[in-house]
């Protein structure tokens, strides 16, 4: 799961701009929104690395499904893409990386003494894409990123935590 590679999508939006909802699917009352990352190395350092809304859900259920349609829509050689469900409050509800007609959902982590296990990781891997980037070689600093970027989805709002866990596994 971890040698997914992710495209990074620009974006020049501000933080705190709402982003751009499409046609149809712009019911605000509905507590889950199906966001796609966007992070490019600027918009990471200037705050502005917000995800792009693809549509609301009135059920966690019915966000995943709308993951799972997005994935299948998705051409087969298409660079997979790291989608997440936020809650109304635009916190980290369940995330996974879709590719190839499905979706790898990441698990959750359990505690906080994991999650700090998680961001230490993460933290390790960004740091090996620096220097793989100024040894010259982007491929492989981009690939450390992507799997840091992997890690931090499995950083769930703690609230969500338990109930993520097990909608993945009545998923499954």
């Amino acid at each position: 799961m971890f040698d997914l590679p992710l495209p990074i999508h620009p974006t020049a939006r501000a933080r705190g701009i709402p982003p751009h909802i499409p046609a149809g699917d712009a019911d605000l009352s509905h507590p889950f929104a199906l966001t796609l990352s966007r992070r490019a190395p600027a918009d990471l350092l200037s705050g502005r690395a917000t995800p792009l809304l693809l549509s609301r859900f009135a059920t966690l259920a019915e966000a995943m499904q709308g993951a799972m349609d997005r994935a299948e829509g998705m051409a087969p050689d298409a660079a997979p893409q790291l989608l997440a469900i936020l809650d109304r409050g635009e916190c980290l509800v369940l995330a996974g990386a879709a590719s190839d007609h499905s979706v790898a959902w990441c698990h959750p982590v359990t505690s906080a003494a994991e999650a700090r296990g998680v961001v230490t990781e993460a933290s390790q891997l960004r740091a090996q894409a620096g220097r793989a980037a100024s040894w010259g070689e982007p491929d492989l600093a981009q690939r450390l990123r992507q799997r840091a970027d992997l890690l931090d989805a499995r950083l769930v709002d703690p609230l969500w935590r338990a109930f993520a866990a097990r909608a993945l596994q009545v998923a499954a």
